[in-house]
């Protein structure tokens, strides 16, 4: 059986991946959250690794800016008002993890550009979250999503994200892997405060059939 048959019955036999609990084996990438967006791994090797998520609602916001670090730090607290009680009912909701970022590919330096930050709504709100009072805040469907990820530690900059995003793309460029080219998503674990031991990554969204990396030569 070939690496492609292998990977299509993973698929099929994963159970739907969604919001579960941050000790379980794939919430264990959530250490400052109750509850974690988990997965269903497909593969994984020192270049990358591909996941499968289940389909999620987010609550999301856009902002324009020159650079992802002043689009992060607005798109985020317009965020955190809304769990902390800026929504109808002014109910205070459960921080989850991870955040993630929707970074376009084709920013020019002197142009800015539209970056979506969204933060994953706990399971007790996945089908249903009260509305949220700001209008740049609204709710994002995600569909069931493959993913190719690489991981990182330190901040999430614009320098770092462009870093690890081009080492990802040329690995996957390797493999022959086709991805959305559109655009990456920049992702977060930790809160702002954290100043050790943070964890990012970068996704690029797979297209067709998912392509593991090659086994390491021994």
């Amino acid at each position: 059986m070939g690496p492609g048959a292998l990977i299509a019955l993973s698929l099929l036999a994963a159970a739907k991946a969604s919001v579960g609990p941050s000790n379980s084996s794939t919430g264990s990438l959530c250490t400052e959250s109750k509850e974690c967006l988990v997965f269903d791994p497909i593969c994984d090797s020192p270049k990358y690794e591909v996941r499968h998520y289940g389909a999620t609602k987010w609550v999301s916001t856009d902002v324009e800016s020159y650079v992802l670090e002043i689009a992060a730090g607005q798109g985020f607290m317009r965020l955190f008002k809304y769990i902390t009680g800026a929504n109808e009912d002014g109910l205070n909701i459960d921080m989850t993890a991870p955040v993630i970022i929707r970074i376009p590919e084709d920013k020019k330096m002197w142009e800015p550009a539209i970056f979506t930050v969204s933060f994953l709504l706990p399971s007790a709100y996945q089908e249903k979250a009260p509305k949220p009072t700001n209008e740049q805040v609204y709710f994002t469907d995600l569909p069931p999503l493959t993913v190719y990820v690489k991981s990182f530690g330190g901040w999430m900059l614009s320098m770092t994200s462009k870093l690890y995003s081009r080492q990802l793309a040329k690995e996957l460029n390797g493999t022959q892997a086709s991805y959305n080219t559109a655009f990456h998503y920049g992702v977060g674990y930790q809160s702002p405060m954290k100043l050790r031991n943070r964890r990012n990554e970068v996704w690029y969204v797979t297209q067709g059939e998912p392509v593991c990396p090659p086994p390491t030569s021994s």
